[in-house]
């Protein structure tokens, strides 16, 4: 029989990916983590663990040793609950990635609405704009734009949301405003580092007016907004984020719409824990709920 403790590291490498992270996680050293992943797999006979791009990967022994290790933890959380605390507590670490605006206004609230019912669970959240990986070691959900083409992981359409043409009041005081695509071209834009932007559904201003001469480029949606209300140029910006200032001013809104959908990607080990499950849950009321400050209706 595998040794408990010995299935118990192993998870904690399967949720981070490095044996130093998970190390880290357990008050081990390196060394410690190494070694009782060895006894473990002598006790089963097989390699659990297999090293990818971004880290350790399970094998399919692995995936059934881990599924053993969370059903160990859950029963070690239930022994550990006080008289007080309610039987459907949950806890664990959730770690996720997600772009920068999905990031601050729907997985941040609604994390921090989830912990109001179970504060024993916590949440790392990567910021970045990137396609789904392939390799997903160390984190449990992606959120992701555009539809992803994922192996060995489920994906969940969340919703969509809508980009347009944004410019200040002061900037158009001192400029004028565009009437017109020919017009709106004279002008500077602010958007994503074209030689860096990673996601193909991203590229629409270089689609709709591939005219339109960079003024101020980032890998960060919030500094095209504040580019943007700086008067830095044309801002090809979120509804979502853009709507929440009144000193932007939509242009064109007929011809610049661009629609696109935000994913969710689990793997199917994480998608089995409890914790993992919930902010799943959390992600997606919380997107439905703001599905009209998303669309720019709000």
């Amino acid at each position: 029989m595998p040794n408990p403790d010995d299935l118990l590291v192993l998870l904690a490498v399967a949720r981070t990916g490095r044996f130093t992270t998970a190390a880290e996680s357990l008050g081990l050293n390196h060394t410690t983590v190494s070694r009782r992943i060895a006894s473990l797999e002598q006790s089963l006979g097989g390699h659990v663990l297999a090293r990818s791009v971004g880290g350790w990967e399970l094998t399919e022994l692995g995936r059934r040793a881990t599924h053993a290790a969370e059903q160990v933890e859950n029963a070690l959380g239930r022994l550990s609950s006080t008289v007080d605390e309610p039987e459907q507590q949950l806890s664990g670490m959730v770690r996720m990635s997600a772009t920068d605006g999905f990031s601050a206004y729907i997985a941040s609230p609604a994390v921090a609405s989830l912990r109001r019912r179970h504060p024993g669970i916590t949440v790392e959240i990567e910021t970045v704009t990137r396609r789904a990986r392939q390799h997903r070691s160390g984190l449990d959900i992606e959120v992701v734009v555009g539809e992803p083409q994922v192996h060995r992981a489920s994906a969940f359409r969340l919703g969509e949301y809508v980009l347009g043409m944004y410019a200040s009041r002061a900037y158009l005081a001192e400029h004028g405003e565009p009437r017109s695509v020919e017009q709106l071209t004279r002008h500077p834009l602010v958007y994503f580092v074209d030689s860096m932007l990673l996601v193909d559904d991203l590229d629409a201003p270089r689609r709709l007016v591939p005219t339109m001469r960079d003024s101020v480029s980032s890998t960060n949606v919030f500094v095209h907004v504040e580019a943007t209300r700086a008067g830095a140029g044309i801002g090809f910006l979120p509804c979502f984020m853009a709507d929440r200032h009144d000193d932007l001013v939509r242009l064109l809104p007929e011809r610049f719409a661009e629609r696109l959908p935000y994913w969710m990607v689990l793997r199917p080990d994480s998608l089995r824990l409890a914790a993992v499950a919930a902010v799943a849950d959390a992600l997606r009321e919380r997107t439905a709920a703001f599905e009209a400050e998303l669309l720019g209706q709000g």
